[in-house]
């Protein structure tokens, strides 16, 4: 189905340029990748137990709370900071070549991963967010769960 229009050449060239915006900002503004990454860091620090990256899980559980909350560019934006420093801190840790190619390796490697389309989507939503409209959408959702929860009371 080619187009010789130079119209609708440029307007599928327009669709595929934001498409990557547009997938960056999707994954940014979801609650579910920070709650897998959380997962992904507590099961390669719980045994043995390290007390500095276990920090990380509770925080990325916090800014899912958030985001499901309506507080979906400062989740996105505290989830890109403390995943970003996640890289940092794990980047920093010296593995021999063969233990990357083993299970734990491949977590590590799934893991940095993560952290990396994190920083990046919830840099998109952070940088690009729009705070007043945000307000208004959370705003409205509150007063109809305030309405929801009359009617289904039976009050008035």
């Amino acid at each position: 189905m080619s187009s010789s229009n130079p119209d609708d050449v440029a307007a599928t060239t327009e669709a595929t340029k934001k498409s990557a915006l547009h997938y960056a900002k999707a994954w940014g503004e979801n609650p579910i990748p920070p709650a897998g990454l959380s997962a992904l860091i507590a099961a390669q620090h719980m045994r043995p137990f390290q007390l500095t990256p276990m920090l990380f899980p509770p925080v990325f559980l916090f800014t899912s709370y958030l985001n499901v909350f309506g507080f979906k560019i400062d989740a996105a934006g505290l989830s890109s900071a403390w995943a970003g420093l996640y890289m940092l801190l794990a980047s920093r840790r010296q593995q021999p070549f063969m233990q990357k190619l083993g299970v734990r390796g491949a977590f590590r490697g799934v893991t940095m991963g993560l952290c990396l389309a994190q920083v990046v989507g919830g840099g998109v939503v952070w940088a690009f967010g729009n705070r007043d409209k945000e307000k208004v959408v959370r705003l409205e959702k509150a007063k109809e769960r305030e309405e929801r929860v009359k009617r289904e009371s039976g009050g008035g």
